[in-house]
Formats: C-alpha cells, sequence, structure tokens
C-alpha cells in the first residue's frame, strides 16, 4: 500500500517513518522546502530517539520519501493522513487555516478513491466538514472516504508508542474506509493491539477526552503535594497507596511543575471551547487549567523560601524542556519559572541536554546556557532542577556542593531523596515531600 502524510511536524514525521518500518511505500510531504531538503540529505528536524536512524534505514530502502509535491504524493497514494498543526488561538480554539489549506490542496489533486485521514487533533465535526469541504473542491469528481485516526504519542517515547500502542482508535461511518485502515494497521492488528472502531465524532472526541484527564490526574496529585507540604507528610507514599488501586492506577502520579508541551495546554483549552460551543460546562477541565497554572507560582515560590529575596540572586537551572528525552519547549514550566525569576531580578544559567538552542526562542537574551550541568550550577546560589533527564539524576553531589555558593537544591521533579541529600549538608526542597 501506498499512503501520503501531508505535514512533516513531530506527528507527521513519526507517523511516516513508523508506517514505513511496517513495509509500506510513504511520502511525507511539507511545505516547507527547506525542510524537506534538509530530510531528504539525513537530517531531522526533531528530537526523538531513535528516530534518525529509522527514517534513515527506510529512506536507503526506498520506502520513505519526502516531497514539496503535494499532488504527485496524493495522486500515488491510497491513504492520505492529515498531520499538519492546528496550534492555539488566542481563545484556546485550535488554528484550523494549515488543516484547512492542506485539504483544498488534497481536494484539487485527487485522482481516483483516497481515504483522507486526520492525525492532527482537530475539533470535534472536522470529520464532517471535510466530507463536504473536498466534495466541493475536486477538480476530478470521485469517490472518497473520510477517517479520524488520532495520534497518541508521547514525545521521547513516540516510537514506542507508535509500534506497540495500548491502542489504535479508528473513527468512520463508511465501512470500505474502515477496511482499508484495518489492512493499513494489520502489523499491529496480529500482535493482538486493540483496535477500536468508533463513529468519526468519537474518534475526534476521544483524543481530547484523553488528554484532558491526564492532565486532570496530573493537577490532582499537585494539589495533594501542595497539601502534603502543608501537613508534612510525603506525597510519594500517597501516591503509592492511590496508584496500587487498579481503578486509579499508578501513571500520572507524579507531582511537579505542573503540564506543559504540545498537547495538554492546548487540547484542555480546545475542550472547554468546544463545550462552550455546543452550551455545555467544563468546570473539571476549566479548575484543571486555573490549577496547572497556579502551580507555578507555588514552584517560584519554593525557591524564594530557599534564597529569599530573588533580587540579585544567581540561579542555576538544570533542565528547559516540558520532559525529558525531547526538546519541546513549547509550555515548558520551565520557561515560566524562569521568568518569574527572572522578573524578581534574578540572573539565571540553565542547562539542557538538547533543548538549549530552541529555548533561546522561548526566552529572554539574559538567561545564559551552560556547557554541562555543573557549569549552570557554578557560583549558583541555589540549583533548580525543573526537567528530570537521566543525567541529572546522579549528580557529584561533592562537587554539587563545592560549586554553590550555598548548599541549596529546589528539586521540582523530586528525583532525589530529600533524607539523604539533607544529610549531605545541603538545604533541600522538593514538591510534597
Amino acid at each position: 500500500m501506498k499512503i501520503a502524510v501531508i505535514g512533516t511536524g513531530y506527528v507527521g514525521l513519526v507517523t511516516g517513518a513508523c508506517f514505513s518500518e511496517f513495509g509500506v511505500n510513504v511520502t511525507c510531504v511539507d511545505v516547507d522546502s527547506e525542510k524537506i531538503d534538509k530530510l531528504n540529505k539525513g537530517g531531522i528536524p526533531i528530537y526523538e530517539p531513535g528516530l534518525d536512524q529509522m527514517v534513515d534505514r527506510n529512506a536507503r530502502e526506498g520506502r520513505l520519501h519526502f516531497t514539496t509535491d503535494l499532488a504527485s504524493a496524493v495522486q500515488g497514494a491510497k491513504v492520505i493522513f492529515f498531520a499538519v498543526g492546528t496550534p492555539p488561538k488566542d481563545d484556546g480554539s485550535p488554528d484550523m487555516s494549515y488543516y484547512q489549506q492542506a485539504a483544498k490542496d488534497v481536494a484539487e489533486a485527487m485522482i481516483g478513491y483516497k481515504v483522507l485521514v486526520t492525525k492532527s487533533t482537530v475539533p470535534i465535526g472536522t470529520g464532517k466538514w471535510l466530507r463536504q469541504f473536498v466534495g466541493e473542491n475536486q477538480k476530478v469528481k470521485s469517490d472518497f472516504g473520510v477517517a479520524s485516526n488520532p495520534e497518541f504519542l508521547r514525545e521521547g517515547a513516540a516510537i514506542g508508542d507508535f509500534m506497540r500502542p495500548d491502542r489504535v482508535v479508528i473513527g468512520s461511518n463508511e465501512e470500505k474506509a474502515v477496511e482499508i485502515m484495518k489492512e493499513l494497521y494489520r502489523p499491529l492488528y496480529l500482535i493482538e493491539t486493540p483496535i477500536v472502531i468508533t463513529s468519526l465524532e468519537a474518534a475526534e472526541l476521544i483524543k481530547y477526552a484523553a488528554n484532558a484527564f491526564l492532565a486532570t490526574k496530573i493537577t490532582f496529585i499537585n494539589e495533594i503535594a501542595n497539601l502534603c507540604d502543608a501537613i508534612g507528610c510525603d506525597v510519594h507514599d500517597v501516591a503509592r497507596g492511590m496508584g496500587m488501586d487498579n481503578r486509579i492506577g499508578r501513571k500520572f502520579l507524579h507531582p511537579g511543575p505542573g503540564y506543559g508541551g504540545s498537547c495538554f495546554p492546548k487540547d484542555t483549552r480546545a475542550l472547554t471551547t468546544v463545550a462552550d460551543q455546543f452550551g455545555v460546562e467544563t468546570r473539571i477541565v476549566d479548575a484543571v487549567i486555573e490549577a496547572n497554572d497556579r502551580q507555578r507560582d507555588a514552584m517560584l515560590a519554593k525557591v524564594e523560601g530557599l534564597v529569599g529575596d530573588l533580587n540579585g540572586k544567581r540561579i542555576g537551572v538544570l533542565g528547559l524542556s516540558f520532559k525529558p528525552e525531547t526538546d519541546d519547549m513549547r509550555e515548558s514550566p520551565a520557561v515560566d519559572v524562569i521568568k518569574m525569576m527572572v522578573a524578581k531580578g534574578a540572573s539565571v544559567c540553565a542547562y539542557d541536554p538538547v533543548s538549549m538552542d530552541e529555548a533561546r526562542h522561548y526566552l529572554d537574551d539574559g538567561v545564559q546556557y551552560a556547557e554541562d550541568e555543573y557549569g549552570a550550577i557554578q557560583d549558583a546560589d541555589a540549583l533548580v532542577i525543573v526537567t528530570e533527564w537521566n543525567r541529572f539524576r546522579a549528580l557529584d553531589m561533592e562537587r554539587v556542593k563545592q560549586l554553590l555558593k550555598a548548599p541549596k537544591i529546589a528539586d521540582l521533579r523530586n528525583i532525589y531523596e530529600p533524607a539523604d541529600i539533607r544529610a549531605l549538608g545541603f538545604e533541600y526542597v522538593g514538591v510534597g515531600r
């Protein structure tokens, strides 16, 4: 089978590479000629572990192609995935302009039966809109199917999530389109991956609902952590006791500075916007968004509790991306925490293994960047750990103590045991510990 993937951002590139690994002939399309040139020369525009090797292998073996020629890619494909960006607008609703332009281009290029599949996270009702819009804009009238196939990829673990997913969701109101999608996903069917077949609208809502629920779990444990700080107990004990209940589960019960990234902030806001349009209240999700914003302020208070007035203080920050194993800075808690510290008069020297170049687009020029973790710590009044990269979990604490002006650590990801660090002579604060 031949497929086309429109958009070579995070979702599009991972989707195309992984399908090619299944033996599918994939053409990835983008309007950005520089990005396509880079991909054709073996470069990868995003950081995702293992993706560079997968792209290189399948490109060399002739299954993965990159082009700016949308028409030829569409005409040669049986299935066309829309994986273009739908960034949030000021009111929280997704900006659908890229998606709509891609739909128009595909409609004008189509010849013969195709299945048009939405991978992008889109408002409920987009599939219905797509069927009407493409039908009105076809230059050569032909039949086509419409499906929704939301992605559930975690940055830093995307390849594993695609190749061994919890489930695959296929939403369509057309039997032929469903059968073609099931054929495409046959390698996962063979390893007994659950395939959820549902309506277009339900598939579109599943993505929003799943992300909103996970964001709620994160926000809930953060509020419990804040309560643990006030009571004087350890949130890890509480989370462990909760997570052993199979109705709750252990995952996403890790306190910290709040959720970030490209999905949870955007999708929670989009869900409330969609609900408003249908006249439905989403009080829980509204509260989650508000509480997540407040969590950043709580992290600033922890740093101030360590060093006092931040004016004139030098703070060493480890971790800038919103999570480990990615260079994604979108909605990263580190951005808010650093900006708040700088606004209070602090100077910041930061280090991240992969995201410092990207961070420069999000942070003021006054933020300094170190060559390694110890360079960020040197002569700082306190160390603040914001992203839990593995390389930060076994720092040479004697060296850290010597480099700091005062032995003070704000561990916003709880990667160290408080008793162990305090026994080494550090003043230490975590989240809910």
